[in-house]
């Protein structure tokens, strides 16, 4: 009942409760208009005597009931009946298993131990079945036996099982916070929310029902801090109602030192006029959330838990100097293959998409947003520009007396590290150093690995910093007020008791793709750009990269314009190139000037801090700048 319930709430009825004509969809039978259609398969002896049009055979039904009901026997006549093909899961087991296909042993494996068929290899091998069918000209589908379960209905609704005839117009490939961030920003802009949006990532977390985390828990690794500006944009798109129910702290102030103790700074979000800072979540939590705002919207969204393995694209579209014929870069070459002759005139221009899972989608539009290491960049062929920093960053969740408001980050001679609230006893803890220093800190004892990471916070490598005449002098002048945090002498951080999370690390570097963007094809987040952690700025300028691109899509379609056109794509490009730059420049310099420990070098270190904290008007634009406070699209 509870997967009955589930395919209600995802139905797309036609004007009978038992036929949804042409559109994609579940019905549930019921008593009338099952008894015409027994009525109908007595009549005709279990055939169909008059030939259907294709368009009146394209119902898409699910038959529900317990075993030994009829389910097979009543699907199997209505078939016939109605030219539409019937598919039964436990069928289409048991001809893989004879079959010498890439799951039949998987499967044997499975059927000899005795265990159930998990729900990924149903949704796959359904998958198949219908896009076998969309080869040979068939229209529609009878389910018997499919879903069983809730899990199974939600991948039915959510994964969507595509056919060949069934292209996209978005297809966003990585379904991490930026990836389902466009999604819900597509979602919901008016000129957008009509688009067929394909997410393709194999994290098989997205197709499920998902649930708030509960906020007691403790505390992961892997979190982010989001600026305000971040926030206001989440809030527009119905993910940040769902942060606010799950894990999640704001800070107010900010404090920046020198292991010299030659000088400090510290921020407050009054001295801007603002509440907060910014604001530390969990990945986990700002992916559920976005997820959350997905399902609970009405637009067409297919989730596919499979892997992108290839591309091929219309040379009459592209525009990318790419080579052709491999099976991993983007293929230009196909005007004159056989295989684009056999497909539609209207799948030829756009984007064929092969999958891991053996299934392949079309789209007008691909977008890259899987990461730094972006097998979409690499296929669309688009250069990068960087270099690692020969460093790791390491992260971990701690435990510490009393509960902490501050963001806290001090450079040391090997890189910053910073602690950064939580909620409640907990902060994040994001440690630069060497690699070996990385694998060396992961292996200590918990009791040692507190003790360095209290000795790098507080009592290590220098003498907290002092405030001193020059500076109670410069106080005092006309651009040295305005600003409450100037008066506030430095503070130690709060002292950490326990490590409470795996400790984890990953290597540093920068890396900026050339172009953002190329006919057809467009990236965003990572894939695009790669930054530094010691700002927490990298997500927040995903984030602006979604917002801009649904911006740029959605003026596209209002003013009639194709909104896969490379000239409409290079706007974006254009717009966030110049936000993701100046801040990709700042950070790498603070990486380098914080690396050097030479005495003229660290006097002029200790004067910027100086002038951080004592200018009021250069310490304001440092925290509006920091707060992502440009100008961010609304959506209505």
């Amino acid at each position: 009942m509870a997967a009955h319930r589930c395919l209600l709430r995802s139905s797309v009825l036609g004007s009978s409760p038992a036929f949804s004509a042409g559109k994609r969809g579940f019905s549930v039978l019921t008593e009338e208009p099952v008894a015409r259609l027994s009525a109908g398969l007595s009549a005709s002896g279990g055939s169909d005597p008059t030939p259907r049009r294709r368009e009146a055979r394209n119902v898409q039904w699910v038959f529900l009931g317990c075993p030994g009901v009829g389910k097979g026997t009543f699907t199997s006549r209505l078939s016939q009946l109605l030219g539409v093909p019937h598919t039964a899961t436990g069928d289409l087991v048991r001809e893989e298993l004879a079959s010498s296909g890439p799951l039949s042993n998987q499967l044997a494996e499975i059927v000899n131990q005795g265990q159930l068929v998990s729900d990924k290899i149903i949704i796959n091998l359904l998958s198949k079945s219908l896009e076998s069918g969309a080869a040979k000209g068939e229209s529609g589908f009878i389910h018997d036996g499919f879903p069983r379960t809730v899990k199974q209905a939600v991948c039915e609704k959510n994964y969507g099982v595509t056919t060949n005839s069934e292209p996209f117009d978005v297809a966003i490939i990585g379904g991490g916070m930026v990836g389902l961030a466009l999604a819900s920003a597509l979602s919901s802009t008016p000129f957008t929310k009509h688009l067929n949006i394909a997410i393709v990532d194999p994290n098989p977390a997205l197709g499920g029902c998902s649930s708030y985390y509960i906020k007691n828990e403790i505390p992961g690794s892997r979190v982010s801090t989001v600026t305000p500006a971040t926030i206001s944009f989440l809030r527009d798109i119905g993910a940040w109602e769902h942060v606010k129910h799950q894990r999640h702290a704001f800070f107010d102030q900010m404090q920046v030192w020198d292991y010299t103790g030659l000088g400090y700074t510290r921020y407050c979000a009054r001295d801007v006029g603002k509440e907060y800072l910014g604001c530390v979540v969990e990945n986990k939590v700002l992916c559920n959330s976005l997820l959350l705002s997905l399902q609970e919207k009405d637009f067409k969204k297919t989730i596919i838990p499979a892997k992108l393995t290839s591309m091929t694209v219309s040379s009459r579209r592209s525009s990318s100097g790419v080579s052709s014929g491999q099976s991993n870069t983007l293929d230009k070459s196909r005007t004159n293959n056989s295989e684009e002759t056999a497909e539609p005139m209207h799948l030829q221009s756009l984007v064929r998409l092969e999958l891991s899972d053996g299934q392949h989608i079309y789209s007008k539009l691909v977008v890259g947003a899987d990461g730094a290491k972006s097998r979409v960049r690499e296929m669309a062929g688009i250069k990068t520009t960087g270099w690692d920093y020969s460093q790791s960053g390491l992260i971990c969740t701690v435990e510490h007396t009393g509960e902490n408001h501050c963001a806290w980050q001090r450079f040391l001679p090997s890189g910053p590290i910073a602690l950064l609230p939580i909620g409640d006893n907990f902060s994040n803890i994001v440690w630069t150093m060497s690699s070996n220093e990385a694998n060396r800190h992961k292996l200590m004892s918990e009791d040692d690995f507190v003790k360095a990471v209290n000795y790098a916070l507080d009592c290590g490598y220098g003498p907290h910093p002092q405030s001193n005449f020059l500076d109670n002098y410069i106080g005092r002048l006309p651009w040295g007020s305005g600003t409450t945090s100037i008066k506030e002498s430095f503070q130690a951080p709060p002292k950490v008791i326990n490590v409470v999370s795996e400790r984890m690390a990953f290597p540093l570097s920068l890396m900026h793709a050339l172009e953002y963007s190329s006919s057809q094809f467009v990236l965003i987040g990572d894939a695009a750009h790669a930054v530094h952690p010691l700002a927490g700025q990298g997500v927040n300028l995903g984030f602006g990269d979604a917002s801009t691109l649904t911006k740029v899509i959605s003026e596209g379609i209002s003013m009639g314009t194709d909104f896969a056109d490379l000239a409409l794509l290079k706007r974006y490009e254009k717009e966030r190139k110049a936000a993701n730059i100046p801040w990709m420049a700042i950070l790498d310099g603070f990486q380098k000037a914080y690396s050097i420990d030479f005495g003229p070098i660290n006097l002029l270190r200790a004067a910027a801090l100086h002038g951080a904290q004592y200018i009021a008007p250069l310490k304001r634009n440092i925290v509006s700048y920091a707060m992502g406070e440009w100008n961010w699209p609304r959506f209505t």
